[in-house]
């Protein structure tokens, strides 16, 4: 009897084992799917009529200090549209708009010297491009500092996105080429966006 329940359990793990051994196969194989890498070139201007910063912290002149929080949205262009003064008209609408091929919004935080900042880092920054018009289809998220001198380009880490975009990461350069009519953002961006074919 002892013999019996010691062959049925010896058969039980080596079943269990067999199972375990074919279930494993492609994990220990270390498959991935391959990767290929799309470059998005785009300009963004802000509706800055949509920036709405935190009562505090504040500079006695009202403008924001280091720490508030804000959050804006603009217009994504094509590539090239933007020449640094344009792309808002006075109520807030698309200059272009045959030529907008998005919308974006960003949250951060001020650093630096807040508001007052001349040079250097003045907000570290979330990013959302969504291409089209449905909201979360098809979009990339991009994270990291923005600096307040303009035509000086910096890198940004891309964090994610959805749609085609769901597996996106890798880095993207951001450009200030100055300020809209609105006294918004006028922003240039290009991102080497590594996506799962």
């Amino acid at each position: 009897m002892k013999l019996r329940k010691k062959i049925v359990t010896l058969i039980a793990v080596l079943a269990l084992a067999i199972t375990g051994t074919a279930m494993a196969i492609p994990v220990a194989t270390g498959q991935t799917a391959e990767t290929s890498t799309k470059v998005l070139k785009f300009d963004v201007a802000e509706d800055a009529t949509r920036f709405i910063f935190d009562e505090a912290p504040v500079f006695e002149d009202g403008l924001p200090a280091y720490g508030n929080a804000f959050v804006t949205s603009g217009y994504i262009y094509e590539h090239g549209t933007l020449n640094g003064s344009d792309g808002v008209l006075p109520d807030g609408s698309p200059e272009f708009p045959d030529k907008v091929i998005g919308s974006w919004i960003c949250r951060g935080w001020f650093i630096g010297d807040g508001a007052h900042t001349q040079s250097g880092a003045l907000v570290v920054t979330t990013q959302y491009y969504q291409f089209g018009d449905e909201p979360g289809r098809e979009t990339i998220v991009m994270d990291g500092v923005e600096i307040a001198d303009v035509n000086e380009l910096l890198y940004r880490a891309i964090t994610g996105g959805t749609g085609k975009y769901s597996n996106a990461r890798g880095q993207g350069t951001q450009e200030l080429l100055g300020f809209n009519q609105l006294e918004g953002v006028n922003l240039r961006f290009e991102l080497s966006v590594n996506t799962a074919p």
